[in-house]
């Protein structure tokens, strides 16, 4: 683990961004800080350096399919039109990384799939960042996210990141609970696609050697047979 992982850990654990449950029942759209950044754009870094084993080179694209859907009016619930620029140092506004598994790695809480950890001086954010994991166990065994899941995350997560709680209307991207669109990224069923042929044909080729072998096994027992009859 890095020093910038042990530091979000640390962080996560002494105090996670649980946006307020008490403020679902508010009437207004629950919201950390009305402008809670003091420039635009606002800069995000995607840490590609830093990562788990079932890493996606796929999920880059999903933060920038992220960035556009707040970029175009999000939700309708923020204030104002956030401008975002990708940049390459880890000093950015925004820094978003990945992790195997959260409980695993930050000893996170069962289902938090991601958070948002915003540092905040004089009333406005100097710095956040968002931990998002790869995947999570089903039943016994571990699944990946894939890209569809991975985008609506991001989304989530950046949505904290520009001030927003979490909403009490299930259709809204900043709702706390997400669905699993899609457990099996088309990046691995592509790259194990040749393997899965392989597989196949080896399978044929078993049942067809089997298959022939019978068959001669099958005449020679017909003429031994024929050979004792007729004595």
């Amino acid at each position: 683990m890095n020093t910038r992982t042990a530091v979000i850990t640390a962080l996560l654990i002494i105090t996670i961004v649980t946006p307020g449950s008490a403020l679902l029942g508010e009437k207004e759209y629950p919201k950390f800080l009305e402008e809670p950044w003091d420039h635009s754009p606002i800069t995000v870094y995607i840490d590609e350096q830093n990562i788990p084993p079932h890493y996606s080179p796929t999920y880059p694209a999903t933060v920038v399919s992220a960035m556009e859907y707040w970029e175009n009016g999000g939700n309708g619930k923020l204030s104002y039109t956030p401008v975002f620029e990708l940049v390459n140092t880890s000093d950015a506004d925004i820094y978003i990384m990945w992790v195997e598994n959260m409980e695993e790695v930050t000893g996170a809480e069962e289902g938090v799939a991601g958070f948002c950890r915003p540092m905040i001086a004089n009333g406005r954010y100097v710095h956040a960042d968002i931990v998002l994991e790869v995947g999570d166990y089903r039943g016994f065994s571990w699944q990946q996210y894939g890209d569809a899941n991975m985008e609506q995350l991001v989304t989530h997560e950046l949505g904290h990141a520009l001030g927003l709680g979490h909403s009490n209307d299930p259709r809204d991207i900043m709702y706390p609970t997400y669905e699993q669109r899609e457990n099996i990224n088309p990046l691995l069923v592509e790259t194990t696609y040749p393997l899965i042929i392989i597989a196949v044909l080896i399978a044929i080729g078993i049942s067809g050697y089997l298959g022939v072998g019978w068959l001669r096994y099958h005449k020679r027992r017909q003429k031994l047979e024929d050979k004792l009859l007729k004595k």
